[in-house]
C-alpha cells in the first residue's frame, strides 16, 4: 500500500515545507500540490518543499496544457526533478473548463491536448527530439531539451470523465482520478483497466492513486466546515460522472454559485451545501474515515491519496493519518 497527501495551492507559502516535512515524518510516500488559477504557484511551492525534505516524492496535481505550455511543463519537471534529487512526478490533466473561462480560454479537444502533451513531454524528458503534428501540438524538430534531464519523469494523469480515465491506462505512469465520493472507485477501475488492456499493459503497471477528500476533526461541525468550503468552490466544475454518483446535477450548484458570485455571501453559500453534496468526501473522525478506506482497499486500491480539505488543522490531520491509517494498512 502507498499513501499520499494532496493540498490545494491556497495556503500561505510558508506552510508547505512544514506540512511536507510532517507528511514525510508520518510515512507518506508522496506530497502533491495543485496549481489552480490565481492562487499560489505550485512549482515555486514545490521547490521550497524539495529543499526542506529528503525522501518523500513531490508532484503537481495538476498543471494543464492550456495555461502552461507543454514545453514549459517539461522544463519545470526536469528542473524540479533535479532540485529534488529525482523525486518529482508530473501530474497533468486538461484542467477545469469553468476556471479556464476566467482567462478567456476555451477548452478545445481536451483529450487530444492532454494525450499529445503526455507523448511530447515524455519524449522531451527522455532526452529526445519531440516534433509533433497533432491536433493540439505542432512542433518542429527543434523541440528538444537543451539542458539534459536526469531521467524521464513519471507522468500522472488527473481525470474525472470516462475518456480521460481510460487514457490513464493507455498513456500514463500513474493516475490521479478524483473519487468524489470515495465509492466512485468502482466506476473508475474498469475504465482504467480497459485503457491498460488497449495498450497491452496491466493495471499493476500503473500507480493509480485513489484520490479522496477528507476533513478530520473531533467535532463534526468543525470537520464539515472546510469540506463545505471546497464544495462551494469546486462543485459546479465537477463532471457529469461525479454529479451522477452524488445524485445531484449541475443546476443544484447554481444557487451556491449565485450566493458567491452575485450576493458575495460565503456564509449563505456554505449553508446551501446539502447532505448529498457532503457525500463527496469524508468529514469526521478517523473512525468515520477508516471504513471508507477499507472499502477502497477491498475494491483493489493500492494507493490512497488524502486530499483537501483535510480539516481545520491540516498538520494535525496529517499526523493523525500517519498514526492511525498508515500502520493499519502497512502490510496489505
Amino acid at each position: 500500500m502507498r499513501f499520499s497527501i494532496r493540498l490545494n495551492n491556497d495556503l500561505p507559502a510558508s506552510e508547505y515545507p512544514r506540512l511536507a516535512q510532517a507528511a514525510e515524518a508520518a510515512g507518506f510516500h508522496q506530497f502533491w500540490v495543485s496549481d489552480d488559477l490565481f492562487l499560489r504557484s505550485a512549482p515555486v511551492l514545490l521547490t521550497a518543499v524539495a529543499l526542506a525534505t529528503t525522501r518523500i516524492e513531490l508532484g503537481t496535481c495538476i498543471v494543464n496544457p492550456y495555461t502552461m505550455h507543454p514545453a514549459e511543463m517539461a522544463m519545470m519537471a526536469a528542473t524540479l526533478d533535479e532540485v529534488s534529487g529525482g523525486r518529482f512526478n508530473l501530474g497533468i490533466a486538461a484542467g477545469a473548463g469553468e476556471f479556464l473561462k476566467w482567462v478567456g480560454i476555451t477548452q478545445e479537444a481536451p483529450l487530444a491536448a492532454t494525450v499529445e502533451t503526455i507523448q511530447a513531454v515524455n519524449r522531451l524528458l527522455a532526452g529526445e527530439a519531440a516534433p509533433m503534428q497533432g491536433r493540439f501540438l505542432r512542433w518542429t524538430s527543434q523541440a528538444y531539451m537543451r539542458a539534459r534531464p536526469l531521467r524521464r519523469v513519471p507522468i500522472y494523469l488527473g481525470a474525472m470523465g470516462p475518456n480521460m480515465l481510460q487514457a490513464i491506462g493507455q498513456y500514463a505512469d500513474g493516475g490521479l482520478p478524483l473519487l468524489l465520493p470515495p465509492e466512485h472507485l468502482e466506476t473508475v477501475l474498469p475504465l482504467v483497466r480497459r485503457g491498460a488492456e488497449l495498450a497491452g499493459r496491466s493495471l499493476d503497471d500503473i500507480d493509480l492513486a485513489a484520490c479522496i477528500w477528507c476533513s478530520l476533526a473531533d467535532n463534526q461541525a468543525e470537520a464539515e466546515a472546510p469540506l463545505r468550503d471546497k464544495i462551494v468552490y469546486y462543485g459546479h466544475a465537477m463532471g457529469p460522472l461525479i454529479w451522477e454518483r452524488l445524485g445531484v446535477t449541475r443546476a443544484d450548484f447554481d444557487p451556491i454559485e449565485h450566493a458567491v458570485m452575485v450576493e458575495q455571501d460565503a456564509v449563505k453559500a456554505r449553508g446551501l451545501v446539502n447532505e448529498r453534496m457532503l457525500r463527496i468526501g469524508v468529514a469526521g473522525t478517523v473512525a468515520d474515515l477508516m471504513p471508507r478506506v477499507e472499502a477502497l482497499v477491498a475494491q483493489g486500491a493500492r494507493h490512497v491519496s488524502f486530499g483537501p480539505p483535510l480539516g481545520p488543522d491540516p498538520a494535525e490531520a496529517i499526523a493523525t493519518l500517519g498514526r492511525s491509517v498508515i500502520p493499519h494498512f502497512k502490510d496489505r
